[in-house]
């Protein structure tokens, strides 16, 4: 299936941010892992890209290309989504935990390679094996020029729709607001007081160790920080860590964030 752009939407300037991440130097993408508890049917895969993803954004469907100039802009493009989406092939009758090895595997591998520059800078991996934790998996592999974290994870999650409802969009529960002008907060707010002023020397000794340490003192040598490129192309291993949802909803009360689905995509990003 293939997706052609309009003309008006072609050549829009690359921010600063995608030419950081898609240099010479340095090529970065995002792997999203999405588990599903049902096996996966992805029978209405392409239909599903054509009239959802590739909606969201036109640099879904866009290339970075150079003019006379050197100066980088995205240029929409015919879509072949078969060249985007990969649908690994492991030995069957295996249980779980082969299948949870391989997915293992396979992320780190998909992981140290570089997306093809020629076409839109997006792949979907769909593994139909069962793991420990899932009946189905599947990956979004975005590099990171197309947005940071949390445009691309806010893009991801406009895709998805309830279980209970799927005419609605996603939604976390809500808590209830706690009153600024109650007594018990007014009370917080004098006891804060101490932890406001550490959190500025904090900062500030923070601030003034990096100015240092770029500056002056080179960081010391560590198994990511190497000085070499062993550890650039060197194998990758992939480690997860679960984190409740009623654990960040509890961070963001005790923060005051205004929204639990907004604060959840802030989270995600920083990892």
């Amino acid at each position: 299936m293939e997706f052609k752009g309009t003309e008006e939407e072609a050549a829009v300037p690359v921010s600063p941010t995608g030419y950081y991440f898609n240099s010479s130097v340095m090529s970065i993408s995002i792997l999203c892992v999405l588990e599903s508890e049902v096996a996966i049917d992805d029978s209405t895969t392409f239909s599903l890209l054509h009239d959802v993803f590739l909606s969201i954004t036109p640099r879904f469907s866009s290339i970075i290309v150079a003019d006379k100039k050197g100066v980088k802009k995205w240029k929409k493009v015919e879509v072949n989504l078969k060249d985007h989406v990969k649908v690994p092939i492991f030995p069957s009758g295996k249980p779980p935990q082969f299948y949870e090895k391989c997915l293992q595997n396979y992320v780190s591998k998909i992981s140290m390679e570089e997306l093809p520059q020629s076409q839109p800078l997006w792949q979907i991996h769909i593994i139909k094996y069962p793991t420990n934790n899932a009946a189905g998996t599947l990956i979004f592999k975005l590099h990171h020029a197309l947005g940071d974290g949390f445009s691309l994870m806010g893009a991801l999650l406009s895709c998805l729709q309830r279980a209970d409802d799927p005419s609605k969009p996603l939604t976390f529960p809500s808590v209830k607001t706690r009153s600024i002008l109650s007594n018990n907060n007014m009370h917080s707010m004098f006891r804060n007081v101490p932890r406001f002023f550490s959190s500025m020397f904090n900062t500030a000794s923070d601030f003034y160790c990096s100015i240092v340490k770029s500056s002056l003192i080179e960081d010391d040598q560590t198994p990511i920080r190497r000085g070499n490129d062993v550890v650039r192309w060197g194998p990758r291993s992939i480690a997860t860590m679960a984190f409740p949802l009623h654990q960040i909803k509890q961070i963001k009360a005790n923060l005051g964030a205004a929204s639990t689905f907004n604060f959840l995509l802030i989270f995600i990003s920083l990892f």
